[in-house]
C-alpha cells in the first residue's frame, strides 16, 4: 500500500476534503493510505509528525493555489522537502492546480500536473470532473511506485521471510468532514462573482467566434451591473440571441436567469441557483434544458455554468450549419 500525503494551504481545506472523497476507490482497494496534517492528534508534536509522514510518503500531492504559494511553510518546507525526495527517486510529486495562479515558473512547474494542461480544478464544469482527472494521475503514479524496489527491505528477496517490526500507527477514518455553515453573504458573493465571470466569458467568446468565422457579426450589450444581452448575425440575419440577468432570489426563478429572447423579470428558459454541499458553493440548473453530461446534482463551477448557458445560446447557430 502506497502512502499518499497532501501538502496544502488550510484556505483550500474544503477542496482537499472533496479530493479525498474522490480518492476513496483507491483507499477501498487497499492501494493508498492518505495522510494530511488534520490527522495529527492532540499531544503529538506538529512539525515532527509532518517530517515523519513526508519522509514516509510514496506520493505527495501539492495542492496549488495562490494561498499555497503565499504560505512560507507550504512553499519553503513541505514543497522543498517533497521535491528533494522526488529528485532522488524516493517519492512521486504531483502538482494539483486547484485555483488559477502563476505557477509555471516555480520549482514544481517542471512536473506534469494532475489535470490535463494543468487546468485548475475550479475551472472545470464541475469539481467532480477535475478531481476525476486527479485520481487518474494518482493511479498512474501508483504503477510507477509499484515498479520500484521496496527500499524498506534493503536486504533484498533473501530477507523477504524475515518478519520486520510492526509499524505502530493510529488508524483513523478519512470521513471526517463536517458540513460548514454557508452564509447569505457567501451566497451573494458567489452569485456576484459568477455573474461577473459570465459577462467576461460571453463577451470574449463572442469576439473569438466572430474572428474565427467569416460572415458572422456579433452584438454584446451590458445593460447594467446585473444584466446583459447579446446576439449573433449570420450574413446579416439574426441567428441566435439571449438575455442573462441576476434575479431577485425571492422570485422563484433562480439566482441567474437566461432567456432566448429579451431580458424578462417574469420568465426565462433556464436558470441557475446558488447551492452548496456543506463544503463548497456552486451552481445548479433548475430547468429542463439541462445539457451538461454527468450527474445533474453535481455542483457547477463558474466555468461550468457559463459553458452551460453558452451551449444553449449557440445551439441554433450550430444546428443551422450542421448540414
Amino acid at each position: 500500500m502506497a502512502k499518499l500525503v497532501f501538502s496544502y494551504s488550510h484556505t483550500d481545506e474544503e477542496l482537499r476534503n472533496e479530493l479525498e472523497k474522490h480518492l476513496s476507490p483507491l483507499k477501498r482497494m487497499g492501494k493508498i493510505d492518505a495522510w494530511h496534517d488534520r490527522r495529527i492528534v492532540p499531544g503529538e508534536e506538529f512539525e515532527g509528525q509532518i517530517n515523519k509522514n513526508f519522509l514516509e510518503a510514496d506520493i505527495v500531492l501539492l495542492l496549488i493555489s495562490s494561498d499555497f504559494i503565499d504560505s512560507d511553510y507550504c512553499f519553503q518546507v513541505e514543497m522543498e522537502r517533497a521535491l528533494q525526495r522526488h529528485d532522488r527517486g524516493e517519492a512521486v510529486v504531483i502538482p494539483v492546480i486547484l485555483r488559477p495562479c502563476a505557477w509555471h515558473q516555480l520549482p514544481f512547474g517542471k512536473l506534469l500536473a494532475a489535470t490535463k494542461d494543468g487546468k485548475p480544478v475550479v475551472q472545470f464544469p464541475s469539481y467532480d470532473e477535475g478531481f476525476v482527472q486527479v485520481v487518474d494521475s494518482v493511479s498512474r503514479a501508483l504503477d510507477k511506485v509499484g515498479a520500484q524496489p521496496d527500499e524498506r527491505n534493503p536486504l533484498g528477496t533473501e530477507a523477504s521471510n524475515i518478519q520486520s517490526s510492526p509499524i505502530i500507527t493510529s488508524p483513523r477514518s478519512s470521513n471526517l468532514a463536517i458540513p460548514q455553515k454557508i452564509t447569505d453573504l457567501d451566497r451573494d458573493r458567489a452569485c456576484k462573482e459568477g455573474f461577473e465571470y459570465l459577462v467576461r466569458f460571453f463577451e470574449n467568446s463572442l469576439e473569438e467566434l466572430k474572428n474565427r468565422n467569416s460572415g458572422l457579426d456579433v452584438d454584446f450589450q451590458k445593460r447594467d451591473a446585473d444584466s446583459f444581452s447579446c446576439a449573433v448575425y449570420q450574413n446579416g440575419k439574426k441567428a441566435c440571441q439571449c438575455g442573462i440577468w441576476r434575479n431577485d432570489r425571492n422570485s422563484g426563478l433562480g439566482d441567474i436567469c437566461y432567456s432566448q429572447g429579451e431580458i424578462s423579470k417574469n420568465s426565462c428558459n433556464e436558470s441557475m441557483t446558488i447551492d452548496d454541499n456543506g463544503q463548497v458553493i456552486g451552481f445548479r440548473p433548475l430547468m429542463g434544458s439541462y445539457i451538461m453530461t454527468g450527474n445533474r446534482d453535481a455542483l457547477m463551477t463558474n466555468e461550468g455554468m457559463a459553458e452551460h448557458f453558452w451551449g444553449i445560446f449557440i445551439s441554433p447557430l450550430q444546428n443551422t450549419n450542421r448540414f
